[in-house]
């Protein structure tokens, strides 16, 4: 008889996008239960439906809600409660806290939690202490912690949230993987076919694209990033910035400079969300990934893939990715001059940065392969008693 196993995460899209093909994995050895917040179009059926596990729907808001929180850790008690599974393993910061105080109470064995990133890294005053209490409430429930960066590790330990021997990266990294089979650059070799969507989009065959995945938000580094190409195109006329991603106003809004220019620079390209980042990317030269903070970053392992240099952060995930020189450039945080000169430096040594694309897919293959990952996983739940 197998073992069960309760996964968790905030949003049901965690569980679709982030974990995809993973719990269906696991539940070759496992009896797999997914739980979420159902969405507003009943997104958890979708779930079940895509890794075959059934699902069960318990509200949790990404907000500090105190009321709807406990009534989440409730309904997250019982169903432990009901179902005893051997392990319950959370992913996003919400899930992560409600999740680990439900398992201790319900006296759960293997109380599991991945830290894939640390909002609290910018956050100030008041608002910092409560988010450190949480954090480290939550490790303190938690039976073991997998930062998915090493550099989330030295975070983790310089902020005294839980003891080093509690703490274990997975693999080389990352919560998932990367399917290089699906992000692979060979899918999208006609030319015909990309001088047709660039059109589409505006992008003429001699244009140089620079392009951004992911939210539009402050601390992705989209202001910095805005005042970065606005100074570079008034210098050269053959160049585009590609945004793929949609705005989050209510929780880290751009500054209202940086939208006007998105709005009214022809240069600059704006998606919204899109269902296949694939394309974007196979008409790109060069990602620009300016975040302020990440745990390991779905984007730049899915750009290397796909064979494009890449300009990010010197954080952790970004850092552990890109090697400086050798896939990429490595800027400091906040600097739009250093991304300015990043920028201007991959557009004037073209052949040597597609050079480096190349590399950086060979590295993702060889480090990242989502298999491998997975595999980690299930040995690190197998090993538990």
């Amino acid at each position: 008889m197998k073992k069960k196993i309760i996964r968790s995460a905030t949003v049901s899209g965690s569980l679709s996008s982030l974990l995809q093909g993973q719990l269906r994995y696991m539940s070759q050895y496992f009896d797999v239960i997914a739980v979420a917040s159902n969405g507003k179009n009943n997104e958890l059926l979708k779930v079940s439906e895509q890794e075959g596990i059934p699902t069960y729907a318990v509200e949790m808001t990404r907000k500090i809600t105190p009321f709807k929180d406990l009534v989440a850790v409730w309904k997250l008690y019982r169903l432990f409660k009901k179902e005893k599974p051997f392990i319950v393993h959370s992913h996003t910061p919400k899930a992560g806290t409600l999740s680990m105080i439900a398992a201790k109470w319900a006296s759960i064995p293997h109380r599991l939690h991945t830290i894939a990133g640390l909002p609290l890294v910018e956050a100030t005053g008041f608002k910092r202490i409560i988010l450190n209490t949480v954090e480290k409430v939550t490790y303190a429930c938690a039976t073991k912690i997998y930062p998915n960066s090493y550099g989330l590790v030295d975070i983790i330990l310089e902020n005294k949230f839980t003891s080093k021997e509690k703490l274990k990266v997975i693999a080389n990294g990352s919560s998932n993987g990367i399917d290089t089979s699906f992000f692979d650059p060979t899918l999208y070799t006609d030319n015909t076919t990309k001088l047709k969507f660039r059109a589409e989009l505006g992008i003429s065959n001699n244009d140089f694209v620079f392009i951004y995945v992911g939210r539009l938000v402050t601390d992705k580094g989209i202001n910095e990033l805005i005042i970065a190409f606005n100074k570079l195109y008034k210098q050269y006329n053959t160049i585009k910035l590609l945004l793929v991603g949609p705005y989050e106003k209510a929780l880290d809004p751009l500054k209202i400079d940086t939208i006007e220019i998105i709005n009214h620079n022809s240069n600059i390209i704006s998606t919204g969300w899109v269902k296949d980042v694939r394309p974007y990317y196979s008409i790109a030269n060069v990602l620009t990934f300016p975040s302020y903070r990440e745990g390991f970053p779905n984007v730049v392992m899915q750009a290397a893939a796909m064979q494009l240099p890449c300009i990010v952060t010197n954080i952790n995930g970004c850092n552990e990715i890109i090697k400086h020189n050798e896939y990429g450039i490595i800027i400091p945080i906040k600097d739009e001059v250093a991304l300015y000169d990043a920028m201007i430096h991959v557009f004037n040594n073209q052949s040597k940065y597609k050079s480096m694309g190349i590399n950086s897919r060979k590295h993702i293959q060889s480090y990242f392969e989502r298999k491998v990952v997975w595999k980690a996983i299930l040995d690190e739940y197998t090993q538990l008693s």
